[in-house]
C-alpha cells in the first residue's frame, strides 16, 4: 500500500504527526488509523466474497483486477492471445526502419542497405535507383516564387 513512500517521506510524516497529536496520543492515533485500514480490507474481502457466492460456481476464478480497463486490454490484447495477428501487426510498424530509410534517402545514400537488413523486397521498400516509387524527390530544391506571385488563396480554410 506504501510501496512509494521513500525513507524521507516518511520520517516527514512522524515529525507531522508528533507536533500535531503530540508524544503522548501518537501511538493511540497510530493504532486507531491501522485498525481503521484493516477493517476496510476486511470490508472489502468479504464483499469480493459475497459477489463471488452470487456469481456462482462458474466464475470461481474470478479476478477483480480484470475489471480495471487498463488490465483488461493488457490480457486480452497483449497476452498470447494472438486471434486476430496484432503480434504480426505490431512487428510490421517498426519504426528504426522507417526512419532509416529516410534518413538515407535525405542524405542521399542508397537504402538499398536498409531493404536488405529489414527482409523487405518489392513495392514496399525504397528502391535504390531512384529515392523511392512514386515519392517526391526529397533532394530537389523547390523554385523561388517570383516577387509579383502570391501564394494560392483558400477562402475556406481560413
Amino acid at each position: 500500500m506504501f510501496n512509494d513512500i521513500g525513507p524521507l517521506e516518511l520520517v516527514t510524516l512522524a515529525i507531522i504527526g508528533v507536533l500535531i497529536f503530540g508524544p503522548e496520543k501518537l501511538p493511540k492515533v497510530i493504532q486507531d488509523a491501522s485498525r481503521f485500514i484493516r477493517k476496510i480490507r476486511e470490508f472489502s474481502e468479504s464483499a469480493k466474497e459475497d459477489i463471488r457466492t452470487e456469481l456462482g460456481p462458474e466464475f470461481k476464478d474470478f479476478d477483480f483486477e480484470d475489471l480495471n480497463p487498463k488490465t483488461f486490454v493488457r490480457k486480452q490484447l497483449m497476452d498470447g492471445n494472438d486471434d486476430l495477428g496484432l503480434k504480426e501487426i505490431r512487428e510490421s510498424f517498426d519504426l528504426r526502419k522507417e526512419v532509416a530509410e529516410v534518413t538515407d534517402v535525405v542524405n542521399g545514400r542508397e537504402p538499398a542497405s536498409v531493404e536488405a537488413k529489414s527482409g523487405v523486397s518489392g513495392g514496399s521498400a525504397v528502391t535504390a535507383a531512384n529515392g523511392s516509387a512514386g515519392a517526391p524527390d526529397l533532394l530537389k530544391k523547390r523554385e523561388q516564387p517570383a516577387k509579383d506571385d502570391h501564394p494560392p488563396f483558400d477562402a475556406d480554410a481560413t
